[in-house]
């Protein structure tokens, strides 16, 4: 099927799907000019410029044994303040805006899906928005985490200042867990766009989708044990450009 028919189907199912959930990866914000992480360009591929690789060091062990270069690490790579919503942002936030119920899965923790407009969103893996006094629990945004030292203590209590995102070893938020099952549950179309479901647990999620219209739309081949109606390798953006 031509790529262009393929649009039209996916856009006769977005027309007529009552509940959306479009599950989203680090693909979805590369276009923003954030790289993903396992792809050939992304982040676990460079060389680390620290004692450790990358991958490593977005771990619960490196957090607490290394501190003070985790984040040096996390300020350079992992806060993007000049990203901007892309098309597919935009388009998903829109959608809603007009009426259509979508909800918007993402392991992405960088917030590009609200800014661009989009209220139903769960962040499995948190957000760089959010952090919190490990002593305390008093939350602080980005702005204000920016404004204190290097490696962040509370003004208040002298905490250790956490960011409030899942690192490797932690598990995700069980509130979090419930409301995607929830929602995809419900769902009658699921878009699965931008990962490659090499992470777990989030990659058995769409397990609880029992719909018949699973869309993947991704650069690489995904291993996938569900019947899928439509399948584009390409970029996401490629693709939303044309929807309406």
């Amino acid at each position: 099927m031509e790529t262009i028919d393929k649009i039209k189907q996916l856009q006769k199912l977005i027309d007529e799907a009552k509940e959306i959930v479009f599950f989203g990866g680090a693909g979805v914000s590369t276009e923003s000019g954030i790289p993903d992480f396992r792809s050939e360009n992304g982040l676990y591929k460079l060389k680390s410029k620290y004692d450790k690789p990358y991958e490593e060091m977005l771990s619960h062990h490196y957090f607490e044994n290394n501190t003070d270069t985790f984040y040096k690490f996390y300020k350079e790579f992992m806060i993007n303040e000049d990203a901007k919503p892309n098309i597919t942002h935009k388009y998903l936030a829109d959608k809603e805006k007009k009426g259509k119920h979508i909800s918007i899965i993402t392991q992405n923790i960088d917030g590009l899906h609200q800014i661009a407009g989009s209220k139903n969103v769960i962040e499995l893996h948190g957000s760089i928005h959010r952090n919190y006094c490990t002593r305390c629990g008093r939350m602080f945004d980005l702005n204000e985490l920016n404004k204190l030292d290097e490696t962040p203590f509370c003004p208040y209590c002298h905490g250790l200042i956490k960011p409030d995102v899942v690192l490797y070893e932690e598990p995700l938020d069980e509130r979090t867990i419930v409301k995607a099952i929830i929602a995809l549950e419900k769902a009658d179309l699921l878009i699965i766009a931008g990962t490659s479901l090499n992470v777990y647990p989030a990659n058995s999620f769409i397990n609880y989708f029992f719909g018949d219209n699973i869309v993947v739309i991704n650069k690489t081949t995904l291993n996938i044990n569900r019947k899928v109606k439509l399948i584009f390798n390409d970029s996401i953006g490629e693709i939303f450009k044309h929807l309406k």
